[in-house]
């Protein structure tokens, strides 16, 4: 779903958060294992040189960071930390499946990899090059199950094939994805998940809502990596999916909810150099 660039971009944010930030809104231990120190060195160069596209009138001496706390990292930390929250709760839970759709580069399952059984599907070219790179990493993966597949084609069948059982209490993760799929794609992928899942088990997504600033702009991010966002939703779209699937809103927050909730205490002690999640990006726990 994510094509490799965007997929790196995200990586190196995660990364260069936990390397360089005094709290840290998500830490991800395994991101600079991900990527190459060519890769790394060639995205910080290509962010700071391009200061100029993101802030014009720029006069710090930390371009790299600035545009790090202020574009690349938002989204993903807010997302990867409300994600990191409500797996660890749903683990406490009796958790027995994790299912990445869209994994790209996320290491959130080598977290849990030692409870859970954990499917990460994507773009096969996506797949056998994140497996290259954890193995070279020594990363422990004996509990993940790598699912390359098309998803305009049978990749649910694929994802059964490789031991998940309908059965077993299960968290699908879809972050960073809603964007990108036609609505009504989007929402019979959610109908698929829920009628195969039992009860009690969960969904988490983010979806953009309506016109925003920030959604303007990742529009033009997201021509830049050559990828087309192509919905946006509303929170009354999404209790209409749920009455037709079984499924309630356990949670849906909005920017303000995500300052308070997870970058409050990064904020306190920095304030001259504050990240706050994107407006008009809401985050999703549905419940079945």
């Amino acid at each position: 779903m994510l094509n490799n660039m965007t997929a790196l971009i995200s990586c190196f944010a995660r990364c260069y958060h936990t390397e360089n930030s005094n709290i840290r809104i998500y830490d991800d231990k395994f991101a600079r294992g991900i990527l190459s120190d060519e890769e790394y060195e060639n995205i910080s160069f290509s962010m700071t040189s391009g200061i100029e596209f993101f802030n014009a009138d720029y006069k710090g001496n930390d371009p790299l960071g600035w545009i790090v706390n202020n574009h690349l990292a938002p989204a993903i930390l807010a997302r990867s930390s409300f994600n990191e929250r409500c797996l660890n709760n749903e683990i406490k839970l009796g958790l027995k499946q994790y299912v990445l759709l869209g994994a790209g580069y996320d290491t959130s399952g080598y977290k849990v990899n030692d409870k859970v059984d954990v499917f990460e599907l994507d773009k096969k070219e996506m797949i056998e090059d994140k497996k290259r790179r954890v193995e070279k990493a020594l990363i422990d993966t004996k509990r993940v199950s790598y699912v390359g597949c098309d998803f305009n084609e049978n990749w649910f069948d694929l994802l059964l094939e490789s031991g998940f059982d309908r059965n077993k209490k299960t968290l699908f993760l879809i972050l960073g994805v809603s964007y990108y799929l036609e609505k009504e794609t989007f929402f019979e992928t959610i109908k698929l998940l829920a009628e195969n899942m039992p009860k009690g088990s969960s969904i988490i997504f983010d979806y953009p809502v309506g016109e925003d600033e920030y959604n303007n702009e990742k529009e033009d991010l997201a021509k830049e990596a050559g990828e087309v966002m192509k919905s946006k939703y509303s929170r009354e779209d999404i209790l209409k999916l749920c009455n037709l699937c079984g499924l309630q809103v356990y949670e849906d927050l909005d920017s303000d909810d995500i300052d308070r909730d997870y970058f409050y205490n990064y904020n306190t002690m920095n304030p001259n150099n504050r990240i706050y999640a994107p407006k008009g990006v809401n985050y999703c726990l549905l419940v079945k």
